[in-house]
């Protein structure tokens, strides 16, 4: 048995009820600790309210920070409930907060759960006139664009009868809604490819010149948040405007979220990931493909598909995503078509700037075709030290390329390798990540607001937030960890094997297989098992099929959504999945009595981007196996455990298959950054909690 002991680090003591007292606003009169006490405000509106310790803390010290206009971190273990937490010390703020999520769930969470209970908790029944201000904004690729639905009206191109039928319902539904906002088209499919043809995303917007304007929902989303004094968005959301506002360089139109005193960042754990996306780029022969099928000049959309689809093919030969480390070769191997695909977007942007009437159109096709010109470039030619230059493969529309491996990459003519290209086209993405995104965000967005709240129940590792500050440049900032709701001692049991071979071993597929299979006998299913690889998954899933009596799901079998609803439906069902289910889900009840993980979650150290980091990190003199891999995936595996107990009545079993936690040096940051689980290295002991017999 393995039982390590870890304190619950407090940085800063919360506020006293009388200090907090002097900072009532009009909105509510009483303090945070009247607000939230029992017996309280929350208790005596909403009966079922159960009061946390916790969350009158994290609300504290929020507050505090608003006040101070001063950045803060806290991580809130699950069940603190945090959104409250954050809610009521901006709505008393009287300041422009901007709440960035990591989901759109939790969007419409905060939206149409939260802020109506606050509402409902401060003003009761009052008039609307008193409600609270608050907006609710998404990508604009959720929205309709109306100049688009109208254009396809007079001269329609749909596929087929189930196109004909989401348009006919599109055009009933645009005359009714007030948003546009395609989650009002219940009945409108995910996947559906008229709507790309009808959103509202920006590449073909022509902003005020637009005939639409006034009435575009886009429009009047910004309008919404212009008047509000909370906006609530995702990090996705956010981290593109940013973006677009600094290649602007701070033009006022920019963007489409308006100047905020603060912000507070839900789900902060996946900042790094996400603004990473946003501050790089990425040029494919996607992007250029539908420039060119949107121009419609056939003469300079002839050359530019051609050079396109040459280019592309040219570029190295690989799996998945891999680094570009020889891009200097390949501009002396290929050099000239290199020139040749950047003169192919510069005679299209002249031969639209060249149209004696112009559509409104041509001058975004213009645009678009400089900025995939100047983007090709940097992705070829920059040799910028805080940019990883790296290439992803992805099988295209036309499926995987159909590749003799035995041919030379330069074997054959420029026409040879167009057909080739041609027979099975990949998609091929040209990518440029910022190795180290903290000083672009110390600069660009730190160093701009008056106040940042960091929170997620996954921040602190080994109780501090050191990696954290590290890798997003956060410095100056007051730091809480604050305990968990839950009584975790009682109610979750993390079980290790000892006895398993090495999870980096040929021999450890076959005996995970058999482990988990006693387990699922011992829990009667009610499982997650997940995974850090698609192939391991697959692979222990064949094995167990047949062997199990319990229903098995496995994700890309159908929709993460379809599999959520069929495995909450099913008893005793056993959900085999990777890392879209580590985080975001949620499964409370008996219906999810055991999660099981097949390995520590490190990130795969062949990733270009994962391999810059590391490189960057030790040359400058740092460890960074300590600094960056094993913080990461402490994170993670925070994430993927913290799926099992989302209520005070939950109650299972954590399981992680890889005993290195026991064995490495490093095991013990693993550990000690965990809640503070019963814990055990006996399968007798697991038996003994769900009351088998041995």
């Amino acid at each position: 048995m393995f039982i390590i002991e870890t304190p619950v680090p407090f940085s800063s003591q919360p506020a006293s009820p009388a200090e907090l007292g002097s900072k009532a606003s009009d909105a509510s009169r009483s303090s945070l600790y009247q607000f939230f006490a029992p017996g309280g405000l929350l208790a005596r509106t909403h009966p079922a309210y159960e009061f946390r310790r916790g969350q009158l803390q994290m609300a504290q010290a929020v507050e505090q920070a608003l006040g101070e206009k001063r950045h803060l971190i806290v991580e809130a273990g699950t069940g603190t409930g945090k959104t409250l937490a954050y809610l009521l010390p901006v709505i008393r703020s009287g300041k422009r907060v901007i709440i960035s999520t990591g989901t759109k769930n939790l969007q419409e969470q905060l939206f149409y759960k939260d802020v109506p209970f606050l509402e409902q908790a401060l003003y009761g029944e009052a008039a609307s006139g008193s409600r609270l201000s608050v907006c609710y904004m998404k990508g604009r690729n959720n929205y309709l664009c109306r100049k688009k639905l109208y254009d396809l009206t007079d001269q329609p191109v749909l596929s087929g009868l189930e196109e004909i039928e989401q348009y006919r319902a599109i055009s009933a539904w645009e005359k009714t809604t007030a948003t546009g906002d395609r989650a009002e088209l219940a009945e409108l499919p995910e996947t559906s490819a008229l709507w790309h043809k009808l959103d509202a995303r920006a590449e073909a917007c022509t902003g005020k010149k637009c005939s639409e304007w006034e009435r575009c929902f886009v429009t009047e989303m910004r309008r919404r948040g212009m008047e509000s004094d909370m906006i609530i968005v995702n990090h996705h959301l956010f981290f593109a405007d940013l973006a677009i506002k600094l290649q602007a360089e701070g033009a006022p139109d920019a963007g489409i979220l308006p100047e905020a005193a603060a912000v507070i960042f839900d789900e902060a754990h996946e900042l790094e990931d996400v603004a990473g996306n946003y501050f790089g780029i990425s040029v494919s022969n996607l992007r250029v493909e539908d420039l060119a099928l949107s121009a419609g000049l056939s003469g300079a959309l002839g050359s530019l598909r051609e050079r396109s689809q040459l280019f592309f093919s040219l570029l190295p030969a690989g799996k998945g995503r891999f680094a570009f480390e020889t891009r200097r070769e390949f501009l002396e191997e290929n050099g000239e078509e290199f020139l040749a695909l950047n003169q192919s977007l510069m005679r299209l942007a002249g031969e639209l700037e060249g149209l004696a009437q112009k559509p409104e159109e041509v001058f975004n096709f213009v645009r678009r075709a400089q900025e995939l010109q100047v983007q090709l470039g940097f992705a070829l030619e920059s040799d910028d030290r805080n940019t990883v230059f790296w290439i992803e493969r992805r099988g295209g529309r036309m499926g995987s390329p159909q590749r003799d491996s035995s041919a030379s990459p330069r074997a054959g003519s420029g026409t040879e390798k167009k057909e080739e290209y041609l027979r099975g086209r990949q998609n091929v993405f040209l990518q440029a990540t910022p190795i180290d995104v903290g000083p672009i965000l110390r600069e660009c967005l730190w160093s701009k607001l008056e106040c940042a709240v960091l929170t997620s129940a996954t921040l602190a590792v080994g109780g501090g937030f050191e990696y954290l500050r590290q890798r997003l440049g956060f410095e100056h900032a007051r730091e809480s960890v604050l305990p968990s709701h839950f009584d975790y001692e009682n109610q979750a049991l993390f079980y290790v094997p000892p006895d398993l071979p090495d999870a980096r071993t040929p021999q450890f597929t076959a005996k995970a297989a058999e482990r988990i299979r006693k387990l699922l006998e011992i829990t009667r299913g009610r499982a997650f098992v997940l995974f850090t690889s698609y192939a391991q998954m697959n692979d222990i899933y064949q094995r167990l099929l047949g062997e199990l009596e319990f229903p098995m799901l496995r994700q890309g079998d159908a929709p993460k959504n379809a599999l959520l609803e069929e495995f909450r439906l099913t008893p005793n069902a056993v959900l085999f999945a990777t890392s879209s289910f580590w985080q975001g889900v949620d499964v409370q009840g008996e219906q999810l009595s055991c999660v099981i993980i097949d390995r520590l979650p490190f990130a795969v150290p062949s990733d270009p981007v994962v391999a810059a980091r590391v490189k960057a990190i030790d040359a400058e003199g740092g460890n960074a196996f300590f600094q960056y891999q094993v913080p990461a995936a402490v994170i993670t595996l925070k994430q993927g455990f913290g799926r099992l107990i989302r209520s005070l009545d939950d109650r299972g079993l954590l399981v992680l298959l890889d005993n290195r936690i026991l064995k490495k040096q490093y095991g013990r940051v693993f550990i000690e950054s965990l809640p503070n689980y019963r814990k055990t290295t006996e399968i007798r002991v697991v038996e003994e909690f769900f009351g088998a017999e041995s």
